[in-house]
């Protein structure tokens, strides 16, 4: 039996950074949906929330699992979820770039309480502002990205 435990902290963002979830009521459902949607296909999702352009998810992999396979399946469901619901006005959709930096177990509990508190974070600190941040403790040298291309 192959054993595991690696956490790893994703970021996206929606297509030209669009503030598409930009009430509490419409990110609670697509936090909720994620996190269901994530669990019926064996993704452990371990803590999600965001802003109105932007999501972040602890997530603990799995020994079968890609950080490219569980982001391409939970933001393109997501997607076309958030569509089929008619949760936003226009199209949304994610951009296809997307961070993931691995959390180590001694940071594991800072991480959650980040991920828990966008909504007091981001009432102080532009997403541009936080993700200066990011990028600079996880030590990323891209720009943010735009959104030119979404799924």
């Amino acid at each position: 039996m192959s054993m595991l435990s690696v956490y790893i902290h994703i970021v996206w963002i929606t297509k030209f950074r669009e503030k598409f979830l930009n009430t509490p009521e419409v990110r609670t459902l697509v936090w909720n949906h994620i996190l269901n949607n994530s669990r019926e296909k064996g993704i452990h999702v371990d803590h999600i929330n965001g802003y109105a352009e932007h999501c972040h998810c602890l997530v603990s992999l799995k020994s079968t699992q890609s950080i490219a396979e569980i982001v391409k399946l939970m933001k393109g469901e997501s997607s076309w979820w958030i569509n089929n619901q008619k949760l936003v006005t226009g199209q949304f959709r994610w951009q296809e770039e997307y961070y993931a930096a691995s959390v180590s177990k001694r940071h594991l509990e800072r991480v959650r309480r980040y991920i828990q508190n966008q909504e007091v974070h981001h009432k102080k600190q532009t997403f541009d502002q936080e993700f200066e941040l990011f990028t600079k403790h996880y030590e990323f040298s891209q720009q943010p990205p735009d959104g030119s291309e979404g799924s």
